[in-house]
């Protein structure tokens, strides 16, 4: 059409083409389909194709910005506590206590800084980078200002946590992954080694306190019995002193800043819990702990002594009264006294102003093997006025400034920079940490993390020659990927395929800074459906164990129970057919009221309205069912004579089931054991200690059947099923079945994997990788189960076509085993004796 409007038009077939786009000059225009665009001449009307490459614009290699608070790792405060010091997204920024904005120190995306440490004069902020390739220790001016000095480390290459500084900023201290302390001078950048651990640092790191006097640092470490001791270090003669015996854990010692006192913490009813490796570790509930106060001189009057008023006569003070800082190693263990504080579940002590100390408390849960659960409490306690108190409800963590007047708190919904002279008011002090925005080159991260992670295999796989693999050239092989990356989760798929080629288990890939969707939360029945008669009809409800809140059936709350065969009419008055997603009437109903229709009829006659709570989950209810069905299934394939128990892990939930199933099927004659699916956790020794007890004795009381000791124990045989779906600390149990002689392991060959996974540091960005460091071989000096598994002595598969029809192959063999051997098998019976007569005794009877 003319552009003036007028009524001259041309009109052109189209053809296969779709829209037109836009005009293209005079006479052309040009013509889109999907994939092409194509020129139409006007006057010679023909077309011509024109080549179009177009790219993604992937954003996720784009420069961004990265609020600080999404990736704090670790913090410090400034010994005036004006600004706090942090590290996040591998870089150091430092955040003013109120007036000003963030500052970053380090402004890179190509390397990863760590650990910073404010010096106590103020003047410099220490960390670790590994801009070299390697970490060093690297001082910089605290405003950002002039050049950086790097120091290197003690330990050479390697991974290193830690950096704290002495008193007089001349000295810093730290550790590293081989459980090795270091003390590095700042001026001539001598490095000596203080201490070394004689076991990996699993269940603890060295956090050293200094003296005021700079000459002496304290810390505790593992000992050869497991347990943590405290030492004094003298960093003048190089001499190590152990302050506390070995038997009690002792932990977090810190220097009073006044320096007549060293505090820790200890706890002497630990039991099994430092055995962090083994199940029984779980035996013993969250440990509790007290607070103790050394009296570093002779000289020195306890301060907990009875008090009584009297009137003080009063000496003028002289000059030079106050003595240097000095330590009494002699009998300094007999003036170790505990502060007058309840028992606890103390976690960490630091010192704070002069005569005081924090301690972080967390409520242990009421239950053995479970985490702590309660709110922590930041406690102050005060040597003169010998009072303890709460300084801040829900603090996780604190760090004090070097003049002890203020602390940096992290907790209570935000981290904050509060004098400790008082407890602070809610919202005091808050640091604004959300606003302070760091610059990220993703491609630039990724390409140190390519080689952060070479560097984590190198320096923590518990193979020194990785499974024979060559790391540097491992390295070579995958790095040209890197220049076509284009996303993050593209990185972690060059972190599968490259560590893959060390052929362990364990090697695990996780996380990063990846876009996500996160959909609706659904709400759950708890049941299986058909679709009949166009609608949805309950097919299996399971009930579950209503007096086990997290095993909760919604269908199955007395007096507002659906049976199996109604159906689902409604949803909150909407109605509800077979061709509706049944699921998509539940968003967002967890743990909300929903209103059902539901009834005997598909038309909806005769039905009725009932009111449940939708879940969050079914698979507890599943599990439930699918249990309790096996043991209903062994009891009557054995005739009752059988129990039934399964693990679903060698971790809390293991022990948890194992406790409730075990013991309360005691007056069996024989036992199947079921690890099936089995997840691994802690090294079991509990389940097989449990299960392998003999009969020592006979008891018998006057009224009622005698009873034995161990009094809930099955002695009768007893068999283990398997299959490839458990792994890890489910491959070590059945191989400790085995070796114990418990019984026939029965199903499938196990995962394989048995070179377990303890700490390693994260990516900047949070993802993380493993490098496998916990290696399993037996006391014969065998490398076992690792890439193979442990094979059953009976091979049966898991039968999907007998599994439809309700039978399980595998748990019927079992059954199987056990009852041959009961064929044989005399449950104990008791041999009471004759009634004594002890009229004779003392007359020569």
């Amino acid at each position: 059409s003319n552009t003036d409007g007028g009524s001259q038009k041309q009109v052109v077939e189209s053809g296969s083409f779709g829209y037109l786009s836009a005009t293209a000059g005079d006479g052309v225009i040009a013509l889109a389909e999907p994939g092409t665009i194509s020129l139409y001449d006007t006057k010679s009307g023909k077309t011509s194709d024109v080549p179009v490459t177009v790219r993604g614009d992937f954003a996720e290699v784009r420069e961004k910005y990265v609020s600080l608070a999404d990736g704090i790792m670790e913090a410090d405060v400034s010994p005036n506590g004006k600004r706090a010091v942090f590290s996040s997204r591998g870089e150091i920024v430092t955040v003013p206590a109120k007036d000003g904005d963030g500052r970053n120190l380090t402004n890179s995306s190509g390397s990863a800084e760590r650990s910073p440490a404010w010096s106590p004069d103020g003047k410099t902020i220490a960390y670790f980078s590994d801009a070299s390739g390697e970490y060093k220790i690297v001082l910089q001016q605290s405003d950002g200002q002039g050049e950086t000095k790097t120091l290197e480390p003690g330990g050479g290459n390697g991974f290193y946590q830690g950096l704290g500084w002495s008193p007089d900023s001349k000295k810093l201290s730290y550790s590293d992954m081989r459980g090795i302390l270091w003390m590095t001078d700042v001026e001539t950048g001598v490095s000596t080694k203080v201490d070394e651990a004689p076991y990996y640092p699993v269940t603890y790191r060295y956090a050293p306190s200094w003296s005021p006097d700079s000459k002496w640092m304290t810390f505790s470490r593992i000992e050869d019995n497991y347990l943590s001791a405290v030492f004094l270090y003298n960093t003048e003669t190089k001499v190590l002193t152990q302050l506390t015996d070995g038997m009690s854990d002792a932990t977090s010692p810190a220097f009073d800043r006044g320096g007549k006192y060293l505090y820790f913490l200890a706890s002497t009813n630990v039991a099994t819990s430092p055995g962090w490796l083994d199940l029984t570790a779980l035996e013993t509930p969250n440990t509790t702990s007290n607070a103790y106060v050394v009296l570093l001189r002779k000289d020195l009057p306890t301060p907990f002594a009875p008090k009584s008023d009297e009137e003080p006569i009063t000496e003028p003070e002289k000059p030079g009264d106050a003595p240097p800082f000095s330590i009494d190693l002699d009998g300094i263990g007999r003036r170790i006294l505990a502060a007058p504080m309840p028992t606890r579940g103390y976690v960490t002590l630091v010192a704070g102003p002069d005569g005081s100390f924090f301690t972080v408390d967390v409520p242990p849960s009421a239950n053995a093997g479970s985490p702590p659960n309660g709110i922590p409490a930041l406690r102050k306690f005060d040597i003169a006025s010998q009072k303890d108190s709460v300084f801040a409800q829900g603090a996780r963590g604190i760090a004090v400034s070097a003049n002890g007047k203020f602390a940096l708190i992290s907790g209570m919904g935000g981290v904050s920079i509060v004098p400790t002279a008082a407890p602070p008011q809610p919202g005091q002090g808050t640091l604004d940490i959300s606003s302070t925005m760091i610059k990220v080159d993703p491609r630039a991260e990724w390409r140190q993390m390519f080689h952060e992670v070479l560097r984590i295999e190198r320096d923590y796989f518990y193979d020194p020659n990785y499974h024979g693999v060559d790391l540097n050239a491992l390295g070579k092989k995958y790095e040209p990927f890197l220049d076509g990356l284009m996303s993050r989760a593209d990185l972690n798929a060059v972190f599968i395929d490259m560590l893959g080629e060390l052929c362990v288990g364990h090697m695990y890939i996780s996380g990063g800074d990846i876009p996500g969707v996160r959909g609706p939360s659904v709400g759950f029945l708890g049941a299986d459906f058909s679709q009949e008669n166009g609608r949805y009809r309950f097919k299996k409800i399971f009930t579950g164990e209503n007096w086990n809140p997290s095993v909760r059936a919604p269908l199955a709350q007395p007096g507002n129970e659906v049976n199996e065969g109604e159906y689902l009419l409604a949803v909150d008055g909407q109605d509800l057919k077979s061709t509706d997603n049944v699921y998509s009437r539940f968003e967002y109903t967890v743990g909300k009221q929903v209103r059902l229709r539901v009834g005997p009829n598909a038309d909806g006659t005769g039905s009725r309205e009932v009111t449940v709570v939708p879940t969050g989950s079914e698979s507890t209810l599943r599990i439930y069912d699918w249990v309790e069905g096996n043991r209903r299934k062994v009891a009557e394939l054995s005739g009752g004579r059988v129990g039934y128990v399964w693990l679903p892990n060698t971790s809390v939930a293991g022990y948890t089931f194992f406790n409730r199933y075990y013991y309360s099927q005691a007056d069996k004659d024989g036992m199947v054991l079921d690890e099936r699916f089995n997840g691994g956790g802690s090294v079991d020794d509990y389940f097989i200690s449990m299960t392998s007890r003999p009969l020592m004795s006979w008891w018998k009381t006057r009224y009622g059947k005698p009873f034995t000791s161990p009094l809930m124990s099955v002695y009768g045989p007893k068999a283990l099923l398997t299959n490839q779906y458990a792994g890890s600390g489910g491959d070590y149990f059945p191989w400790a079945f085995r070796r114990a002689k418990l019984g026939p392991l029965v199903g499938k060959r196990t995962w394989g994997g048995l070179v377990g996974i303890l700490g390693f540091p994260p990516l900047v960005d949070g993802g993380g990788v493993t490098a496998p460091n916990l290696a399993f071989f037996s006391p014969e000096g065998k490398w076992e189960i690792e890439n193979h598994g442990v094979d059953p002595d009976i091979d049966i598969e898991w039968d999907p076509v007998l599994w439809r029809q309700g039978r399980d192959a595998q748990l019927e063999r079992a059954v199987a085993e056990v009852m041959k051997q009961l064929q044989n098998y005399h449950k104990p019976v008791p041999k009471i004796p004759p009634s004594k007569d002890n009229t004779k005794i003392g007359h020569g009877g």
